[in-house]
Order: C-alpha cells, then structure tokens, then sequence
C-alpha cells in the first residue's frame, strides 16, 4: 500500500504509534556538533514527524539503540547477582538503507557467530524498521560500491515531498493506523542512490601475510592519532569492553558493564605480561580495514563495512577510509 498523506495526517497517524512503539529517528541538534556553533545530527527519541531530520545524513549511526554506548549487564554483591529489568516497549527505527544493512552486520556478530548473545537478541527483538530514502548521495558516501545502497528489508518507507509525505506500507500489520480512503493507493518508489561522488575498487586479497607486510600500512603510523572516533560512528563496529563498577558505600556491591571499545585506541590489544599484537597506528589500520572488507566477507559472505562515510566525516586527521581501500587495492595489483 502506498499513500499521499499530509503532515497533519502523518503526525495524527504518529500519535497512534506512539501508543505501542517508540519512536526513535536522526534528529538535528543545534550547538552540539565539534564547533560550538555547530550541529550534530544523532538518533534521539521523537514525537511527531517534523522532529526528523531527512535532509542530512546522521553523524552516528542507528547502532546505540539496539548497542547502547554503555549497558549494565548485571548487578552483584557478595551472595549473587540479578539482572537489572529491562524495557519490553516496541521500537520504530528510522533509518537509511546503508544502516539496514550495517544492522544485518550486526546481526551475524551478535547472533551467528557462536553463542548468541542474549542482550543484544533481547534489543533487536523489538526493532522494527522505517525507510528513510536517499534521493542524493552524501559526502564521502561510497554505498554502492559496497552494495548496501538498497533493502528490501523495512516495514515502512517514508519520503517527505513539501507539505505532504508519501508513505510506502510494506507490513500490513501496520495498516491499521491509516485511516485513509481505498483509492487513496498513490504511485511512488522510494529513493535508493545509484550513484555516489565517491568509488571504491576492492581488492581481492589471497595472502593476507604479504598484505599485512604492504609498506601503504606505514602511511597511518603517523596520520592516525588513535582516537577511535572512526569506530563510534560505524554502524558495524561492535568491539566492547567489561567493566565491573564497586559502589562507594560497599565495594563488594557493584555492577559489570558492556562499553564500547575502539580497536584503534591504544591498549586494545594488549594481553596479560605487556604484549601488544598491534603497537603501530599503521597496523591497527590495517586490522580495521582488513576486517572490513575481507576477513567478514570470508567468515559471513558479505562486507562488513556499508560505505556510509562516516568515519572519514569524523576523522580529525582527514583520512578517508574509500582512500585507504583505493590505495590498498593498487598496493595489491602491483604485487603482481
């Protein structure tokens, strides 16, 4: 089913919703981006249509919702622990195609790759897709070379057009908040890009031990400062850290948290005895492009990273990861 409906309709058809989902979308907010006079673009918690920022591309991603950027796994004292009740409440996740399919990425991680765990199966459960389209690419947006450009995967498909908004409802289970007339079925396809500014070539890699020895590692040694901002904003990286939190009044009492971690920052990989697998900033690089485009797709059949950018939108050093595949790529052919 496909509607034309005004924005006074679509917000009555969210105060219905909003009865049994919560709604969470990119919104703009003003003054809190790097620059103190600058906007930062983040998933938040929404009430109505107008609140959504369907321009601009997010600078996070949708991942905090189902991961969120700190999560209290259990409580302990000294006898037992417990886990802490969490929220059954249905959520609405609007979100671009590339982040649909950075989810799917998620997902074989989390779910099919060993045991399943259990907080994030809880999360995800109540996660129902909305498409955002993309009618343009975005800067640094390289999608269709990764092929994550396009999904079928979403229940609901918005795109604003001035005062009205045509809605794609794929899930009829939805149909009951639209009380609209039976010849209102308008024509429309959702946006998907077919092409963006930037254009990777991926390298078909057969020996990962000559590749890791490349001296275009050498180059982020020093170009790389560490500081994990490319990782936070991924929606497909998913390292974490434990850490148990004693409370002050009795340090037998506590709680063990999941945090994010970064594979970039510095002691990541440091074991027991000070060894390090990766003390270069070049060779963290590679470990993180590597499993982007190769180590995933041998484990799970498709690449791990969605080309969405950013993490060459937050880079403070500039770098730009479709480059680092470029230059990765040449490096290779010329082995040859």
């Amino acid at each position: 089913m496909k509607l034309n409906l005004t924005l006074n309709d679509i917000n009555d058809v969210f105060e219905k919703i909003r009865k049994e989902y919560k709604i969470y979308a990119p919104v703009k907010k003003e003054f809190k981006g790097t620059m103190s006079d600058t906007p930062s673009i983040r998933y938040d918690e929404v009430q109505n249509f107008n609140e959504i920022e369907f321009n601009e591309k997010s600078d996070f991603s949708a991942k905090e919702i189902i991961l969120p950027i700190t999560q209290v796994l259990f409580n302990f004292n000294e006898n037992e622990y417990s886990e802490p009740t969490r929220s059954q409440e249905k959520i609405l996740l609007f979100v671009r195609a590339c982040d649909i399919n950075g989810i799917r990425s998620l997902d074989l991680m989390y779910q099919n790759n060993g045991p399943k765990d259990k907080y994030y199966i809880q999360a995800r459960e109540r996660i129902t897709f909305v498409l955002i389209g993309c009618e343009k690419s975005f800067r640094n947006c390289f999608c269709v070379s990764m092929g994550s450009n396009k999904t079928e995967n979403y229940a609901l498909g918005f795109k604003p057009a001035g005062d009205n908004v045509y809605l794609e409802v794929k899930d009829e289970s939805f149909s009951k908040y639209f009380d609209t007339p039976t010849d209102n079925n308008f024509n429309f396809e959702m946006d998907f890009v077919s092409e963006n500014n930037e254009v990777v070539n991926l390298p078909v890699i057969k020996d990962t031990k000559i590749v890791s020895e490349l001296e275009t590692w050498r180059e982020y040694d020093s170009r790389c400062i560490g500081c994990g901002k490319c990782n936070f904003v991924c929606p497909t990286c998913s390292c974490f850290a434990m850490q148990d939190i004693y409370y002050k009044e009795n340090e037998n009492v506590g709680e063990r948290r999941r945090v994010w971690a970064s594979c970039q920052i510095e002691g990541y990989s440091d074991m027991a005895g000070g060894h390090s697998f990766r003390k270069k900033n070049g060779d963290k690089m590679r470990f993180k492009a590597l499993h982007k485009v190769h180590d995933f797709k041998q484990r799970f059949g498709e690449h791990m990273c969605t080309g969405c950018g950013r993490c060459s939108d937050a880079c403070p050093s500039y770098i730009s990861f479709s480059a680092t595949i470029n230059k990765l790529d040449k490096a290779i052919k010329e082995l040859k």
